[in-house]
């Protein structure tokens, strides 16, 4: 993909929200209904119900009745048809009326507050979505809520100090880590202002065992449930965990091969929506693979891209967020398929002082990074390369149990060094599938997972791989609030992340216990 081609994918993007904001604003009025109008709608766990209904007026959610939750752009939303739930939401369900025409103050002076309809949440924000919130405060200028999510871990990496030799026949020592961190907080400042369609998310982020502390903020306009468009910071759509499905994983942090080929989080524009009941799209353009720690006078002049489709046809829902796991147990088949691409130019982002790269992203099979020095030459320092990702996935769900797997293929080609590359392109493979069951419902979920990384053999790299199992213990009647505990053996992780489980090159058993919150 050359940079004209994805310029002209980014302009069409933009064109196209333009003229859709102007369709809105030209053929957005509709009838009123009469205030005060109730309809009661429900469905079963793992369906989806639509009821209809003149909702030009608004939805709000006066009475929750159902055995599934009730969370709005989730399980319960609305369009021009009607009302719709899925996944055990049931309740009685207000519409509202119709913003009405500005009246003259009363003669005490006082402004009369405007009837606003509530916003619906079409879809998922991407990575950082917040949670269903609690509500701080509502007026005509718009709305404020407040959503947090906090995570408290122990984890033991073992042996504490290990070796390992790289593809050069190199040997490099690596530390296990044996430490408790509060170690990741999000906080979410979300809600709507002007027109209940323009959202916007405001959130801090810190993870302390990398000390990292960071603001970031996105906005939107949800023009309809088929096309959203949205501005700010993302994770580029190339895997399945990088869009929305944070913190509903099994453990609280991704699998080996997951965090070995995901691309990462870029500031960007992106679209999304569904374009018939069950099958949803994901594209964005980005500034480069990871805005983390990279200041705007580092960035050259070209575009990453990433895009998604995943199709879910037997109960057009994968559960909230497209979870992992089956807390919800469905009493019907749920199934999901999908695919991911994502391609970014990426270059070294020298520092002027020491020479040391600041591009710390792409591993290589046996852990180096691939802008270090004679990472694939002897002597030579790769100063830019393309990377591609491209990710298959398919899961299903059904009373409890629940099967998952995602194949991935990156390409690493298009090196410029500082001398001749004695390897002109890296191609590793490779898959993970994770599964899960619930002896005790909604109570107990155990799990067992594999990892599997296939680096380039003509390049002299090996295979990594990791076996777990663990489980979790959700003490309220909610999957939002768990304790869990995994263990992990791990051979020879390309791997090296504070974030998650892994180190550069381990070889031996990690243990880990978390607990975390989500609201």
């Amino acid at each position: 993909m050359n940079n004209s081609f994805q310029k002209t994918v980014w302009i069409g993007v933009l064109t196209l929200g333009i003229w859709l904001v102007g369709t809105t604003l030209a053929f957005g009025q509709s009838a009123q209904e009469p205030a005060h109008a109730r309809v009661a709608c429900s469905s079963e766990i793992g369906t989806r119900t639509e009821c209809a209904a003149n909702t030009s007026g608004g939805v709000a959610l006066e009475k929750e009745s159902g055995p599934g939750a009730c969370l709005l752009g989730k399980t319960w939303g609305y369009d021009d048809k009607g009302i719709w739930v899925s996944n055990g939401c049931g309740g009685l369900f207000v519409l509202g009326q119709a913003t009405p025409v500005a009246v003259p103050p009363p003669a005490t002076g006082a402004q009369p507050t405007p009837t606003r309809k509530p916003s619906e949440r079409v879809e998922t924000w991407g990575e950082f979505d917040p949670g269903e919130g609690v509500l701080v405060g509502r007026s005509g200028v718009g709305q404020l809520e407040i959503s947090a999510y906090a995570l408290i871990r122990y984890i033991n990496q073992m042996p504490g100090t290990q070796t390992y030799t790289d593809h050069f026949g190199v040997e490099h020592t690596t530390d296990g880590r044996n430490d408790l961190y509060p170690h990741r907080i999000m906080v979410f400042l979300k809600g709507w202002v002007g027109n209940p369609k323009l959202v916007y998310n405001i959130f801090f982020w810190t993870v302390n065992p990398t000390d990292q502390k960071n603001i970031f903020a996105s906005m939107g306009y949800q023009f309809s449930r088929k096309f959203s468009l949205y501005g700010g910071l993302n994770g580029l759509p190339g895997t399945r965990s990088l869009q929305g499905s944070h913190p509903y994983w099994l453990g609280h942090d991704r699998v080996m091969a997951d965090e070995y080929f995901r691309p990462y989080f870029s500031n960007g524009i992106w679209a999304q929506g569904e374009i018939t009941p069950g099958l949803w799209y994901n594209v964005m353009t980005g500034n480069n693979l990871s805005a983390l720690g990279v200041k705007g006078t580092q960035l050259d002049r070209t575009w990453s891209s990433g895009a998604s489709m995943w199709w879910m046809p037997t109960t057009k829902e994968f559960g909230p967020r497209g979870a992992y796991g089956d807390w919800e147990y469905h009493d019907k088949l749920a199934t999901r398929v999908g695919f991911s691409s994502t391609f970014s130019p990426e270059e070294r982002y020298t520092d002027s002082v020491t020479s040391a790269t600041g591009n710390t992203l792409i591993k290589l099979a046996d852990s180096l990074n691939v802008f270090d020095t004679g990472a694939l030459t002897p002597g030579v320092t790769v100063q830019n390369v393309d990377y591609r990702l491209l990710s298959i996935d398919a899961g299903m769900k059904y009373k409890g149990f629940f099967l998952q797997t995602e194949f991935y293929n990156r390409w690493l080609d298009d090196f410029k060094a500082d001398g001749p590359m004695a390897v002109t392109a890296v191609h590793d493979w490779g898959y993970y599938l994770q599964g899960a069951f619930y002896p005790i419902k909604k109570k107990l979920e155990l799990y067992g997972a594999t990892s599997q990384i296939f680096g380039d053999t003509s390049v002299g790299f090996t295979k990594s791989s990791e076996y777990l199992g663990g489980a979790n213990y959700y003490p309220f009647d909610t999957r939002n609030h768990r304790l869990n505990v995994q263990i992990q053996q791990v051979n020879h992780s390309p791997v090296s992340s504070t974030f998650g489980y892994y180190t550069a090159g381990q070889k031996g058993t990690t243990f880990s216990t978390a607990f975390s919150i989500f609201f």
